[in-house]
């Protein structure tokens, strides 16, 4: 379970939104927590990776946590609306926070090995 990872990405997430866009919504903390859980994942299953390729997995993986809230949610309580970013897709994702969720999983990811060489 991931239980710390999740509660972590859910607090964390929503006070990187209050700190850039000065509002955030309750589903930014599932947002959070599940795409902490997602970067966790793919740092354990796949150290043997460059670091550069879990980030873009993980990128790529918070984009599509964002596309699957975003059409729960995001429709219903217009939570955040891309439809003026280049490159979106029914106003829910784009490529620019895209780019952003990979610099955001290199970071994550930096975090991780930083922690594991401090225990070992």
């Amino acid at each position: 379970m991931m239980v710390r990872e999740f509660a972590f990405g859910s607090v964390v997430y929503p006070v990187i939104e209050l700190a850039y866009r000065k509002r955030t919504h309750p589903t930014m903390a599932l947002a959070g927590g599940l795409g902490v859980c997602a970067i966790a994942a793919i740092y354990k299953s796949k150290k043997c990776r460059p670091i550069w390729r879990q980030a873009l997995m993980g990128g790529v993986s918070i984009t599509m946590i964002e596309l699957g809230i975003g059409m729960l949610f995001n429709k219903r309580y217009r939570i955040w609306d891309y439809r003026r970013s280049p490159m979106n897709v029914r106003g829910q994702i784009c490529l620019p926070f895209t780019f952003a969720w990979c610099g955001l999983s290199y970071l994550a990811l930096l975090g991780m090995r930083m922690s594991d060489s401090v225990r070992s």
